[in-house]
Parts: C-alpha cells; structure tokens; sequence
C-alpha cells in the first residue's frame, strides 16, 4: 500500500501542471452545474426519464425491454449508450438536474486527460501536451458543450481516448486493444461517430497496415482480442445503419429533403437553360454537391471557429466563437505544420489529417448552418493544432530572442483574460437572456400543478415549447409503470414524429387550439376535445401568454430569467367561463 501511495504522490509531483490543469478543469464543469444552463431542455429531461424507466422497470418509456443501438424517444431515435451511463447516477442522486449533467461533466474532465496523452503520443513533446489540455479544459467548445447533456459528449470522450491509446500504443501491450474498444463505444454514443470512426477505422488500417500486421503476428493473445472487439461492434454495423430508427433522425435534417425537391423543381422552372439541360443542372445529386461543399468549407472557416460560432443557442453562446480568438493564427499555423508532417509521410500526422477532414461529414450532410454539435467530432483537434502553432513559433523564438518565455506568459494572460470574460458571460448575460431557448419554466409549472392537483379535473398545457408531458414525467416524477400502463394514456404518430396528447388528468393542446372565448372546448390532435364548461369540469390551463379564453381567473405567471413572461396559469372558476 505504502509503495503505492509513493508511485501515485511521484507521478502528481512529476506531472503537477497536468494536476492543475485537471482541477481547473473540474472546477469548471462542476460549479453551478445545475444553474447553468439555466433548465434541462426536452432531450435532457427524454434522457433521464427513460434511463429512470429503465432502472425502475428494465424498460424505456414506450415499453422496450433494455434498448441497445437506440430508443424512441420523441421518434428522432438518439443512440441508448448515455441511458445505461446515467442510471448509476440517478440510482444514487435521484431524478434530478445533477443526476443528469454531473457524467456529461466526468466525461468533459476526462476529455481533458485524454487529450493529454493523445498530443504527448503524436508529438513526444509535454509543452504541446500541456497546453493542448488546458485548451480543451477553457475554450468554448469543449466547455460549453460538457456541462449539459449532449450525446456528443461521450463520442468525443470515446474517440479521443481510443486515439490517445493508439499513438501511445507501444507503451503497453493491451492499450492497441484498448482504442478499439474504445472506437466501438463510440458507435453506441452518438449518431455521427456512425459515420466518422468507420472512416478512422478504414484510414488507420490502410496507414499503419504494416505496422499492425506485424504487431498481431508476435502477439497472439492481443491479436484474438481484437479480432473478439471487431466482431463485437462493427460486424453489426452495417445492420444497426439500415434499420428504421437509426435513419429516423435522417428525416429532419438530412439535406435532401421535401424542401431542397421544391427548391430544385424551382430552380429548374425559373432557369433560362433548356428542358433536358435544366434538369441536368438542376438535381438532386448536383444540388446536394454543392450544398455539401459549402457546408463543409464553412466548419474550417474563422467565422465559424472564431467569431459567430454555431447558429443554434442550446449549443453555445450567439455570435461568440468557439475558440478564443488569440488562437485564430495559431491554429492555422499549427494546422499548416501538421499537414507538412503528413506530406512527409509521417504516419501519426497523416492520421490526424484524415481525422480532421472525416469530423466535419456529419454536419456538412445535414441541413442548417454552422451545427456545433454535429461537428463536434473535430474535437479535441482545433485546440490541438493550436497548442502546436504556439509552441513552434516559441521555439522558432527561442534560439533568436531572449523573451520567448515572456511572450508564453503573455500568451496565458490573455488566455485567461478571455476566459474570464467568457465565463462572466456565460454566467451572466447568456444565462438571463436565451432562458427561453433551455425551455425555462417548465419545472415552475410542473411543481405547481402537483400542488394544486387534488382541486382540478383536468390539467390542459400548451405544446408551444415542446413536448410537455415528458417535463410533467421528468419533473414529478411520474411512475414508469403507471404511466405505461395508464388507461387514459394517448400516444400516437403523425409525420415521423411520436406525439403524446395526454395521461392521467393532463390534456396536451397545440397552442393555436386553445380557444379565445367560450365554450371552452380544447381540441386535441389526436382527435377529440376536453371539455371545461361546467363546474363539474374544474380545469386548470397552462397557457403561453395571453393566449385562454375569456372569463377564465389568472392565476399565476411564471417569467423567464429576462423577466418575460413564459407560461401563465389560469383556472375556469370564473363566472363567465362557466356559463
């Protein structure tokens, strides 16, 4: 035990910047972890009541025995590996908010160490390892996206420790296996890691065929293990990829949709060119070509990276870059560098290329600009290139000038200068002022109907902010079981997209359906209405702002975090509304 202890107390003090740089990390994916983001979203609240559902009951919340490639949830069929991560959590923690983030978190701390170790075995160099770490730990990306649940999270966790024990391979016999079971994880992560690891796979075969051939021949044991792992994960592949649900989200967001056949058919119609020519020109084959192209040299642009960053406020911060701008040259530098390395044939650097142009695929597929989460198999690359941009010019520096190691000094103080304005930001004004796009105010109202559920008949909520009974089940929490099986349960499916109209007292309305005067019918999508006309009928109605029926009595308003108004509560106790 005591030689223990020493080998663990010698390799902190050996590597105590690596210690500091982790606990910074922590601190920074820990603190206020349930303040900010300001409120579970709908994926968030999907994913913990159906990893509740499971624990409770061994099924999801449609009644699948242990999901495996993927579940249900609202028919946009996410990937099931973070279900079973966490179970552990809310079995300790309860159904909560921390519960939730607090693996997200873990896996985001750990990127930071894998990252680590990915840039020492590509680069043998500890300066480059150190501040590729303390990149990952403090730029936007990486930090933003780790302290909420976002099922890229773990395919960049996956995917960057698989390659950290890969180019570090030779420093233990099992860490060659280790990144293929790693590789295979990923595929259970995350819709895009499906498209990117095959593609790193087939790369790092080809790249280092000889080399891996000849590591299999002298080992036979490792060599039987990973034939067991391949087997495992990716024979299956090719079948998880043509079932249904795994193209389901394809749907939505693929770039060939009803909407880009309409734009094509008019495009065709306003061209000048002949009939046969026009359609030449103008299909689904060239539109997707040139649509792709443009998507995909706009996730290596500065304005993406730099300084608008994504288009999609869950994902981080409105025109605010992801990466800190002072690394705008750096990356590039390091980028080029890196790109020369791989020219000479370098085999570690050749990799890292293909890596680089395979993690933008996925987002440049799907329509919508600029898709943060999409692209985030990029990671940890970006702060990677910069850390080696950074340390070449120190070096180039370094046999001219005295001041390099000032320069360096420099380069960290303004590093931490705009992480403590990102920071302020992202606590502060970000938190405030898209509240409403983290669907602020549903726990509110979800806690005030449990305490007012014994006085009303029937509970109707709108459907404005989306999905709102997996809210009432998260934030309740309702009981798996009962919910199943309850007989006023109403589920169906309409345009790709499982829908939940009610259970229990709770009626789910559309809200263009909610009536503006009496009689008080609430027209259900599913067919049918609820009625509240009568005092036998005591409803209580959640509502957007302004929008019930005259006569009924408001009861409360639950705001957003810039003070303006999210939901409002009405009862039909009024005198009016019961004529």
């Amino acid at each position: 035990m005591q030689v223990l202890v020493k080998k663990i107390l010698g390799f902190l003090l050996k590597n105590k910047y690596l210690v500091l740089i982790f606990l910074l990390t922590v601190l920074l994916r820990f603190v206020y972890l349930t303040y900010a983001p300001p409120s579970l979203n709908w994926d968030e609240v999907s994913q913990g009541y159906n990893a509740y559902s499971i624990l409770k009951t061994g099924r999801d919340e449609w009644g699948s025995l242990l999901p495996l490639a993927n579940f249900r949830a609202y028919g946009d069929y996410p990937v099931a590996l973070n279900l079973y991560l966490t179970i552990p959590f809310i079995a300790i923690f309860g159904l909560s908010e921390f519960s939730l983030r607090v693996p997200h978190a873990i896996l985001g701390s750990f990127t930071v160490l894998a990252a680590y170790f990915l840039a020492l075995g590509l680069t043998k160099s500890k300066k480059v390892s150190l501040i590729t770490a303390l990149l990952v730990a403090i730029e936007p990306w990486s930090l933003f996206l780790s302290r909420f649940v976002v099922l890229s999270n773990l395919s960049v966790f996956f995917i960057t420790f698989a390659f950290a024990a890969f180019f570090n391979r030779d420093k233990g016999r099992y860490l060659f296996p280790l990144s293929i079971f790693f590789l295979g994880l990923s595929l259970f992560s995350y819709h895009s890691a499906r498209i990117v690891t095959p593609v790193l796979l087939a790369a790092g075969f080809f790249i280092y065929k000889k080399q891996v051939l000849e590591k299999l021949k002298k080992d036979s044991k490792v060599k039987v293990l990973i034939a067991v792992l391949l087997l495992v994960f990716f024979l299956p592949l090719p079948y998880l990829l043509s079932r249904p649900e795994t193209r389901a989200r394809s749907k939505f967001v693929f770039l060939i949709d009803d909407a880009s056949v309409a734009k094509i058919i008019e495009m065709r119609q306003d061209s000048s060119l002949p009939g046969p020519l026009a359609r030449l020109v103008y299909n689904r084959p060239t539109y997707f070509i040139r649509e792709f192209t443009a998507n995909y040299v706009d996730y290596f642009s500065s304005k993406f990276l730099f300084t608008q960053g994504g288009t999609q406020y869950q994902f981080s911060i409105p025109k605010r870059g992801l990466l800190y701008l002072i690394n705008l040259p750096l990356f590039y530098l390091g980028l080029l560098t890196v790109f020369k390395k791989a020219l000479k044939k370098q085999k570690d650097y050749l990799f890292v290329v293909v890596w680089l142009l395979a993690s933008p695929i996925p987002a440049a597929i799907t329509s919508g600009q600029y898709a943060v989460v999409r692209a985030s198999s990029m990671l940890p690359l970006p702060m990677l290139f910069s850390a080696i941009g950074l340390v070449g010019i120190l070096d180039w520096l370094k046999s001219r000038i005295k001041a390099a190691n000032l320069l360096l000094g420099i380069y960290l103080l303004v590093l931490f200068l705009l992480t403590r304005s990102y920071l302020i930001l992202y606590f502060g004004e970000y938190h405030k002022d898209y509240s409403w796009s983290w669907q602020w105010g549903y726990k509110e109202v979800v806690e005030y109907a449990k305490q007012n559920y014994l006085d009303y008949d029937k509970i109707i909520v709108t459907k404005k902010y989306g999905e709102p009974h997996e809210f009432f089940l998260f934030f309740w929490p309702w009981d798996p079981g009962e919910y199943r099986g309850d007989p006023n349960l109403i589920r169906f499916y309409q345009s790709g997209w499982y829908w939940v109209d009610g259970f229990d007292k709770f009626y789910f309305v559309n809200d263009w359906e909610i009536p503006e005067s009496p009689p008080n019918n609430f027209v259900l999508e599913s067919g049918g209405n609820v009625e509240c006309r009568t005092q036998s009928n005591k409803c209580l109605l959640i509502t957007s702002p302004g929008n019930y029926p005259d006569g009924w009595v408001k009861l409360e308003t639950v705001n957003f975090l810039d003070g303006k108004p999210a939901f409002e509560i009405l009862d039909n106790q009024g005198g009016y509304a019961l004529q």
